[in-house]
């Protein structure tokens, strides 16, 4: 059940946060020289969005109040909301969500995914779920990314691992960027499920036991699934270059679909087939990783 108090304070606490970000500047607003409010003040952001400054006040103060899709929007359009962000804040007011493409947004994995994870051989691939667990991999991600099979139902966790794990972190060649766009991820998760005891003691034990973590929290950065290029440092065969991308499918409502394709660069197909064989540069010949 969510708590509908939670979440009446995530929803200040980004509306603040949003708030800090922009500068009077942006909108050819005047800036005193005795100011001190870092961003926009709360009576400026209610007169650029059309609403009353107490009543805007009352909501980023968590108050019980409801608020329409209408002043939604021009929250969204004051804030310059990504659509990711967009999508947070109405989750956190408790009104739909409406895509660019005008229909509900739906998430869910397509039934075929197993035979998609073993067709896709060369390629890490993994599933999560809505708390970011992985739930399904092919070989090559345990070659890659470790045994998943072996690890506990703390470490099978994206965010936890990477957070916490010191041989994860040295994987991957600018972990900071990796770790802040899954946080976000994480951040967008949470949104579904304020008040749910599993998120509040993940939250409060990754607080504890990674500085990162408690950093980058408070600050509500929001993001969809990401794609890009990573380069992977892997303790067996050295650096890897893949193509990254999470795809939403059909059939399964919140699970998504990670794939990790090798890229030209730096022979890493090649590197993943030697991963899979066994045949890596330690005497040891191990083609998957436990930690």
């Amino acid at each position: 059940m969510l708590g509908d108090k939670e979440r009446r304070k995530e929803l200040g606490d980004f509306l603040k946060t949003r708030r800090s970000r922009l500068s009077p500047q942006d909108f050819g607003l005047p800036i005193g020289p005795r100011r001190k409010t870092k961003g926009l003040r709360r009576e400026e952001v209610a007169q650029l969005a059309g609403i009353g400054i107490t009543w805007y006040t009352w909501l980023e103060q968590g108050r019980d109040i409801q608020v329409s899709s209408d002043v939604l929007e021009s929250l969204s359009r004051v804030f310059r909301l990504k659509e990711e962000e967009k999508e947070h804040l109405f989750l956190l007011a408790n009104q739909p969500f409406i895509s660019k493409a005008g229909k509900p947004l739906v998430k869910s994995v397509n039934s075929a995914v197993n035979q998609l994870l073993r067709q896709l051989e060369f390629c890490p691939t993994y599933v999560t779920d809505e708390k970011l667990n992985i739930v399904n991999w092919n070989k090559a991600a345990s070659a890659v990314f470790g045994d998943f099979s072996k690890m506990d139902v703390r470490d099978v966790n994206a965010v936890w691992r990477c957070f916490t794990s010191k041989e994860y972190r040295e994987l991957f060649l600018n972990w900071e960027d990796h770790a802040q766009r899954l946080i976000a991820q994480f951040r967008l998760a949470y949104t579904r499920f304020i008040g749910d005891e599993w998120f509040k003691e993940m939250i409060q034990e990754l607080t504890e036991r990674s500085q990162e973590f408690r950093t980058w929290w408070p600050k509500h950065e929001v993001f969809g699934t990401p794609f890009g290029k990573k380069t992977i440092v892997h303790p067996l065969v050295g650096e890897m270059v893949m193509d990254h991308i999470t795809l939403q499918v059909y059939d399964a409502p919140e699970l998504k679909l990670t794939i990790y394709q090798p890229s030209q660069e730096g022979e890493t197909e090649q590197k993943i087939k030697r991963l899979l064989n066994g045949k890596t540069r330690e005497a040891e010949g191990k083609s998957t990783l436990s930690f």
